[in-house]
């Protein structure tokens, strides 16, 4: 198995493609790659239907797969609010690759033991429910992906997959064979208070915790909090759910980070943005550039850790549009924190409108979050 990944910041859509091939065929010793994942900046709109010719000319890829961009990440580094295009190809040997193309949420016809790269456009395609589908119809396989970005609206966006571009559904490849994909998924909030249970709710509507009002279990919470946090409960409070019960404790990577969206002085209840169930174990968390990058570097140091032995040979991350430059203040924040942790393993991908990846097994739909997938063989 053997990776590369590269980006030009070309303004030329043809010099930006001509430049990156170069550089992925040098990589990979002119050999004819087994997959190319592309990214394209949305500066790039006019000419996005180009992009397949382009590629089959320049590269040859055996399987194609991508989408447009807001900003995009290409041989270690992210680029954005500027004109991008990324490649990240793989030779891929004793992998099985099967590419697919779906107008709306069903069975991809594949092998039942594939591992799965997804990439929605949010404005036509039902990702929700295509990944519940998915975990239900594939269990224990690993799903990996993001929604693409760069347009604002129905048919701004792209998807490739093979020598076709679209503008609607979910576009994807399915892998079998000699392959593993490892996740890390950072959704950049830290736990504040204590878990507690739910012990009232009608859907997504919080009434009770541990018997109490939530609303006053937060006005605790921030009594008790010093003034940076105290400032993030005013724009960045979100709840965790967690995903594994009967644990002795829980920590970062336990919790599905929901968005708390509204509130109700008079009952002291909480609308959140997942569906709550009875004696669902919960904890508040917060979120800001600090927190964010603290968690992504505990998760990182934690999986290099336990996977010593499963070093991967190249990486695709799939990052929130409200991360890079806006949430930190400088490029290349994620990709440095994976280099410093894993080296110079080839690292592409693109900032996305929604990210996906498992928590606790289960495949979700992120925001703000960096999720990772890491290849290598299984043998």
């Amino acid at each position: 198995m053997r990776w590369s990944s590269a980006v030009s910041v070309a303004a030329s859509l043809d010099a930006a493609v001509e430049e990156v091939a170069a550089r992925v065929r040098a990589d990979l010793d002119g050999r004819r790659p087994d997959l190319a994942a592309v990214f394209v900046s949305a500066h790039h709109r006019p000419e996005y239907e180009k992009v397949p010719r382009l590629m089959e000319r320049q590269l040859g890829a055996r399987v194609l797969v991508g989408c447009s961009a807001g900003g995009v990440i290409g041989g270690g580094h992210e680029v954005e609010r500027q004109p991008a295009f990324s490649i990240t190809a793989a030779i891929l040997p004793d992998v099985g690759l099967h590419p697919f193309h779906l107008d709306s949420p069903r069975r991809p016809d594949v092998p039942s033991a594939a591992r799965f790269l997804i990439l929605p456009e949010p404005f036509t395609f039902d990702a929700d429910t295509f990944l519940r589908a998915l975990d239900g119809d594939f269990p224990g396989s690993t799903k990996i992906g993001g929604l693409a970005s760069g347009g604002r609206q129905p048919g701004e966006n792209a998807l490739y997959v093979e020598d076709r571009a679209y503008r609607g559904g979910v576009v994807g490849v399915a892998f079998d064979g000699n392959i593993a994909v490892d996740t890390i998924v950072a959704q950049g909030c830290r736990p504040i208070g204590d878990p507690m249970f739910v012990t009232g709710h009608d859907r997504n509507v919080l009434r009770a915790l541990d018997g109490r009002r939530p609303l006053d279990v937060l006005q605790e919470l921030f009594q008790q909090s010093d003034a940076r946090d105290r400032e993030m409960f005013r724009h960045s409070l979100f709840l965790g759910l967690v995903m594994r019960e009967r644990q002795e404790r829980y920590r970062q990577g336990d919790f599905l980070i929901r968005n708390v969206i509204g509130s109700d002085p008079n009952t002291g209840a909480l609308a959140i943005g997942a569906l709550l169930e009875d004696h669902m174990i919960v904890q508040f968390h917060l979120r800001d550039a600090e927190t964010s990058a603290g968690d992504l570097e505990e998760l990182l140091a934690r999986h290099q850790a336990g996977a010593s032995a499963n070093r991967p040979e190249g990486c695709l991350l799939f990052s929130c549009l409200g991360r890079g430059a806006a949430l930190y203040g400088e490029s290349d924040h994620d990709t440095a924190a994976f280099r410093r942790h894993f080296g110079p393993v080839p690292l592409g991908g693109f900032f996305c409108n929604g990210e996906i990846g498992p928590v606790q097994g289960t495949t979700f739909l992120h925001g703000y979050t960096s999720a990772f997938g890491l290849f290598r063989p299984l043998s």
